[in-house]
């Protein structure tokens, strides 16, 4: 069978970067000022960070239906199924909007609710390819992607909470304490959503229990996996190509013989978290 695989530029793959592998990416919309662009499309990274620091209203929202499903129908035109991969039920309505219109084909799109977004749900996007490769089925690709969805942690660190408090996760007298005293916000992704962990003093900080806490699920929740099945991964919004640089070298030392690397997050988390944000995460991976 022909399975074709498809996920959203909230997985932090952009639609050039599918195409080089075969992997079909919706680009996720963003609203600025009342006026919707498409990510990779109309504005990238660099523009929607601008808008950021300049005070933009900024929004975040889902593809529309029509584009999902036209997608869908084209896709099938020469593919026996679709396996479609958004980001985690937790944090978007995209999986259950997409298993309602799902439900007209009949079983050929399959929609993994696979409680993963950025870099550990890129992963996932590539293990469902090889598994597609392979000649697993749909229903089969789908299954095993739900079965693995929490063989993942991420880290993640905001430099400022202006965002955080505009979509209501902070209070803006929290925020304005924390700010006060230079505190930053460790957060993580164990499970499907973002959650508190620690508050530390400063960025350098935040690094190093970031850097820290991935060594110790490597140490505990990841001791039965070899090297090889694992891939470590830094992210952010950072604005210097140079930040990005130093932020994925710092990694690279502390985890040595570890295959890392780096990616801006998408739009869509930029929208709440802004300019200057940094993360680490580690998934399992198919070899």
């Amino acid at each position: 069978m022909k399975i074709a695989i498809m996920t959203d530029t909230n997985s932090g793959m952009s639609v050039n970067e599918g195409k080089e592998n075969g992997i079909f990416v919706i680009p996720m919309p963003v609203i600025v000022n009342d006026k919707e662009y498409m990510e990779g499309e109309d504005i990238t990274h660099a523009e929607l960070y601008r808008e950021l620091i300049s005070g933009s209203d900024v929004k975040t929202s889902l593809p529309s239906p029509a584009h999902v499903m036209d997608m869908w129908d084209e896709l099938l035109e020469d593919h026996d199924s679709v396996v479609y991969i958004p980001m985690s039920s937790a944090l978007s309505s995209s999986v259950s909007v997409s298993r309602q219109f799902a439900e007209e084909y009949d079983g050929k799109v399959q929609v993994v609710d696979n409680h993963r977004i950025s870099v550990t749900l890129k992963d996932s996007v590539f293990d469902a390819k090889k598994m597609a490769d392979e000649g697993m089925d749909a229903v089969a690709i789908k299954e095993k992607l739900e079965e693995e969805a929490f063989n993942q942690s991420i880290y993640i660190t905001v430099n400022t909470l202006s965002h955080l408090v505009k979509s209501g996760r902070v209070t803006a007298a929290g925020a304005m304490i924390a700010t006060a005293i230079n505190i930053k916000p460790v957060l993580t992704i164990q499970g499907e959503k973002l959650d508190a962990f620690a508050k530390v003093r400063g960025m350098k900080s935040a690094e190093t229990k970031m850097i820290e806490s991935l060594k110790n699920d490597l140490l505990t929740r990841f001791k039965d996996y070899p090297k090889e099945n694992l891939r470590l991964h830094t992210a952010g919004t950072l604005q210097a190509e140079e930040e990005a640089e130093a932020w994925l070298t710092k990694v690279k030392d502390a985890f040595p013989g570890y295959e890392v690397d780096y990616d801006p997050l998408s739009c869509s988390i930029a929208c709440h978290v802004s300019v200057d944000t940094k993360g680490i995460g580690v998934s399992v991976i198919k070899k």
